[in-house]
């Protein structure tokens, strides 16, 4: 799962739209708890990001190529206590809940728990799912270079931020 804080606005924007609507949650006021949606997902993010910086910093250090990411990264989540990229949803729909049932601006929380999850875990896959897409458009423009390489890494940024920049993904 992949979130880009560009998105953060109008993830909190539908989530608090889909909760309200479908009589899930009542709140005192509307601002404030799209507030309190964006604060969780910000520092999902920020969270995130320490973790990719931290990797390519022990990377740098150690000496080890690119293709090592992943590996590294994984540990240094599990050091700092993040979750690994297949729970990462499971974790952000958590943090969404416990925001919830504690926010002075939720008024009454009507719905289960796993009826909760279920629309949050919908509303964050519809606004997630086009990391995979971005992933593959990237991968498709720079085909003729080989992965894990150090002018793969440098040209698959360069061509992830001019399309993030073209979608408003920044």
């Amino acid at each position: 799962m992949r979130l880009y804080s560009g998105k953060v606005p109008v993830i909190a924007e539908d989530l608090l739209r889909v909760l309200t609507a479908d009589g899930d949650i009542e709140v005192e006021s509307a601002d404030e708890v799209r507030m309190d949606f964006e604060s969780v997902l910000k520092e999902f993010v920020r969270r995130e990001r320490q973790v990719t910086d931290e990797a390519k910093n022990q990377m740098e250090r150690a000496g080890l190529s690119y293709s090592m990411l992943g590996k590294i990264k994984s540990q240094v989540a599990k050091d700092m206590g993040f979750p690994e990229p297949d729970e990462q949803l499971p974790y952000l729909v958590s943090q969404l809940l416990t925001m919830l049932f504690h926010s002075n601006n939720v008024a009454e929380v009507f719905s289960e728990d796993m009826d909760l999850r279920k629309k949050i875990t919908t509303v964050l896959r519809n606004h997630t799912s086009s990391g995979n897409e971005l992933d593959r458009e990237v991968r498709s423009k720079i085909k003729n270079l080989q992965e894990g390489t150090a002018a793969f890494e440098i040209e698959y940024e360069r061509v992830m931020s001019q399309l993030k920049a073209r979608k408003g993904l920044t």
